[in-house]
């Protein structure tokens, strides 16, 4: 039996038993430390407070299989590795993200040098769609970063094929004029075609 030390040794013995204040107190002790190490390699503070966030659901969800007795860090730490490697491999695969880098190619092949960043391209991106009638905005959302098809998104809306055709292109058109009054250039192809 342990003692009632407060010691991490004691805090992972109480967690594996179910304590959730065991579970706090080791949530206090690393998820600054985490929250550092993600924000390194993740620069979106949205994506790095979830990854924290799911390594301490998977660390309670996970707390009978805990084979460490005196320390969880390199436990903890490793986790979120996977986690951020997982939200990597999400950002590659995101249509905003293919998006992005088009854009970033545009700009580099055609020589010009002011290149936003990724975030701030979603940022403008965001600001613009805000800026939109909510018809125009639901119908790009749908069409470009849910990826779904014309006939979807008429289903969907309740509209006529033609109409989401309509609205997509009057929506993508004045996002093109936002985001060239900002001094971007042009939007991405693959955001822009059809």
């Amino acid at each position: 039996m342990k003692d009632t030390s407060t010691g991490e040794d004691y805090l992972i013995w109480q967690l594996k038993r179910d304590s959730r204040w065991a579970f706090d107190r080791l949530y206090h002790m690393y998820a600054r430390r985490l929250f550092a190490f993600a924000l390194e390699y993740c620069h979106q503070r949205e994506t790095v407070e979830e990854i924290v966030e799911d390594t301490f659901v998977w660390l309670w969800n996970h707390r009978h299989d805990i084979r460490q007795e005196e320390t969880l860090l390199n436990l903890v730490f490793i986790r979120a590795r996977h986690l951020l490697i997982n939200a990597y491999r999400a950002t590659l695969n995101s249509p905003r993200f293919e998006d992005y880098v088009d854009y970033a190619n545009r700009l580099g092949t055609a020589g010009q040098s002011t290149l936003m960043e990724y975030d701030d391209f979603l940022r403008v991106l965001r600001q613009g769609l805000d800026r939109l009638p909510p018809t125009q905005r639901r119908v790009i959302e749908l069409a470009r970063l849910e990826q779904k098809s014309i006939k979807e998104i008429a289903t969907l809306l309740d509209f006529k094929e033609q109409t989401v055709r309509n609205q997509l292109s009057l929506g993508l058109k004045q996002l093109m004029v936002f985001v060239r009054r900002l001094g971007y250039g042009m939007l991405p192809a693959l955001l822009l075609i059809f």
